[in-house]
């Protein structure tokens, strides 16, 4: 589990193909290799991945092909740059919401809008996933926990402030970009349970 909120941006060392659909990705990001260990979990755009080694600063992951395919990891190169979060600890305060690190979706900033202290951003919203953006709700975006500013049926923007557009990926990224999503997980139990209720009253 995580909160969204950026610790550190790392960078892609290089990502090498394993043969099996899948491909072992080094990442460097000093801070948060300060104390992992193989098997701990570190998200990585908002994607969560297992540590599996560390060496000098520099963390290994192995990303399975359908991560590849449903988040916009597999469009990574080496040196880009990637907002990466430890696991948050139970005794730690949360600052963002509650992110699983399981993406819902890869979406696609189709707008920017510069002002004097911040920066509105529009992004496209893949099919599906409207229903779960509410205005002032929170979303994550390539792993950062954000309010939804406003929210149409198939897109949502947000606002940036000068932290958010110096510290992590989203204040590089430009119109066309693609962006991991990853929508509130309460909002798709209280669908559950209401379904179930629904279902449950026509019987």
């Amino acid at each position: 589990m995580f909160t969204g909120i950026v610790e550190e941006l790392g960078e892609i060392v290089r990502s090498t193909e394993t043969g099996d659909d899948s491909a072992l990705v080094a990442i460097r990001g000093p801070l948060v290799t300060s104390d992992a260990r193989h098997g701990d979990s570190i998200a990585v755009n908002g994607v969560c991945l297992t540590v599996v080694d560390v060496d000098g600063g520099v963390f290994t992951a192995d990303v399975m092909g359908e991560t590849l395919r449903r988040t916009a990891l597999g469009a990574l190169r080496p040196g880009d740059p990637v907002n990466l979060e430890r696991a948050a600890a139970l005794n730690s305060r949360l600052g963002g919401h509650l992110v699983q690190g399981h993406v819902d979706g890869v979406g696609e900033i189709v707008a920017r809008e510069p002002a004097a202290q911040w920066e509105t951003v529009r992004f496209r919203l893949p099919g599906g996933l409207a229903r779960y953006v509410v205005e002032k709700g929170s979303i994550t975006v390539d792993g950062v926990s954000l309010t939804v500013a406003e929210a149409g049926d198939d897109w949502f923007s947000v606002g940036l402030i000068p932290t958010t557009l110096k510290l992590t990926v989203l204040g590089t990224k430009q119109v066309g970009d693609p962006v991991n999503l990853e929508v509130d997980v309460l909002a798709k139990y209280v669908e559950r349970l209401l379904g179930d209720r629904g279902a449950g009253s026509v019987r």
